[in-house]
Order: structure tokens, then sequence, then C-alpha cells
């Protein structure tokens, strides 16, 4: 089963098949848990965004459209989502825009738990961060401002000074060279 293709394990994981719902969760929690690591900064935190994540993936499997990008890429967008609600709900929210890297925000990539540091943890978020210091830097300072900061992209645009409709082209295009990176990696 573990050779099924990303939207079979989501239709099974759907219907609420047990097997297939395990396969999809062990396919994707790495990706999901460190993307939320990221965002979050907080392990307790991520395990919730993460938890958060595969029950709304589960609510809203139907919704996905194959011809509108991948599962991983759907997954990753619905963890960005929660993990952006839990930061504005706990109030974590950073006021001042801060335009440094991933690196240079101090995001550890020594992820570990209880039992110990995690491989699939920490290659998972290591290839973001790598992904991330691969793009433009006008872009990669736009989606940390979006996403691991949690402002509006009106809010960013007004705090690094460029129109709106600039903003928001950069973050959609470090989005997509985002994406294309971690599909060549996966």
């Amino acid at each position: 089963m573990w050779d099924v293709s990303d939207e079979a394990l989501l239709a099974g994981y759907a219907t609420g098949d047990a097997e297939m719902a395990l396969v999809f969760v062990r396919r994707f929690q790495a990706r999901v848990f460190g993307l939320a690591l990221m965002i979050t900064r907080d392990r307790s935190d991520a395990d919730e965004v993460a938890q958060d994540a595969f029950v709304r993936a589960w609510r809203y499997a139907r919704s996905f459209d194959a011809r509108r990008g991948t599962v991983s890429g759907w997954l990753l967008g619905i963890t960005r989502n929660a993990a952006v609600d839990r930061m504005r709900m706990a109030g974590e929210r950073r006021e001042r825009f801060d335009p440094r890297g991933p690196d240079e925000l101090g995001i550890d990539l020594a992820v570990e738990d209880e039992a110990g540091p995690t491989a699939e943890r920490h290659d998972a978020l290591a290839q973001v961060a790598r992904s991330l210091t691969r793009l433009p830097a006008a872009q990669r300072e736009a989606l940390v401002a979006v996403t691991l900061r949690g402002l509006s992209t009106r809010e960013y645009a007004e705090a690094a000074g460029v129109p709106l409709g600039t903003a928001k082209t950069r973050v959609r295009l470090g989005l997509r060279r985002l994406r294309d990176h971690l599909e060549v990696e996966a």
C-alpha cells in the first residue's frame, strides 16, 4: 500500500479507511510538522497544528482538485493556514515586520521530542529552510512575512513600502517556487 498515489491515499483517508489513513499520515507527517514548527517555532504548538491540519484535510478532502495542484501542496496550504490561525489566536503575531530569513530567525533545525532527535522531522524542516534560501530575496522576504510572521499581504506591503499588487505577486511567485523546490526534493 505504500506505493499508492497521493490522490488515492487522500480518497481512502476521506472515506475513513484506517489503513489508508495511517499510510497517508505517515507519508506527510514530517512535512506537515516541519512547516508547522517553522511557523509556530514551538514543538507543542506544531504538534497541535499538525493534528488540526490532518483533521481539516480529512474534513475537506472532497474539495481537493488535482487540476489545481498536488496533494502535498494542498495539505501544506492547510497546514500553513492552521498554523497562522493558531498564532493569531494565541496573540503571538508580530506587530513589526522582520525581513530576516529563516536561518537568521533562529529556526532550530535540531528538532527533538521526548524520544530524542527525529531524523525525519529534521530532514523535512531542513528541506523547507534550504528551499526558502533559494528564493530571490524579495520573494523570501514576502513569504517570511506572510507565512512565518502571520502578516496579511496588505500589512506586508505597507511595512515593505511596496504596492499591494507587488506584495501579492511576490508571495504568489515565492510560493510557486517553494512548492516546485519541495516537489523536486521529495
